[in-house]
């Protein structure tokens, strides 16, 4: 008698216990997902957040000078296509000529990673950066001809 006493007020103290317990969903950068209610009739639905979207983001990037050398040439501006895989696309336009390469996040770190990219008269540029979130982040750039700049992406 004793014992199943002891069994139910064991089970009773667990259920008060884990009855304030909850889970929330979480996206993988550690962002927790709320539920969102349907438009009502007539209303458009809100955009979907980085974490919900499913396909690639395009976002901003702008080059500040960070030497004499670049001084000459000013802000550069182009896009990154975040294909949310790790990799990524960017396109600028730099001295006249289009530059075109690929971004790709570092193993073992989701946030940082490494740019590269190639213009049709053989210029060439390195960058490398930190992400804070899939639409925003910071870095530095090199080009071949010495030139430093401070990378933004994002608006």
């Amino acid at each position: 008698m004793k014992t199943i006493s002891m069994s139910i007020l064991t089970i009773s103290v667990m259920a008060l216990i884990l009855g304030g317990c909850y889970v929330i969903p979480m996206d993988r950068y550690g962002n927790p997902i709320y539920p969102t209610p349907p438009p009502s009739y007539g209303e458009k639905a809100p955009p979907l957040s980085p974490a919900k979207q499913t396909g690639p983001i395009t976002i901003s990037a702008r080059l500040y000078p960070d030497s004499e050398l670049a001084a000459e040439t000013g802000v550069v501006t182009g896009t990154v296509t975040n294909m949310l895989t790790g990799k990524g696309r960017f396109n600028l336009s730099y001295k006249g000529e289009a530059y075109t390469g690929e971004a790709t996040r570092v193993s073992n770190d989701s946030r940082r990673g490494v740019a590269s990219g190639f213009s049709p008269s053989g210029g060439y540029m390195s960058c490398e950066y930190q992400m804070n979130t899939p639409r925003q982040g910071a870095g530095t750039c090199i080009f071949s001809n010495g030139a430093k700049y401070k990378l933004h992406l994002g608006d």
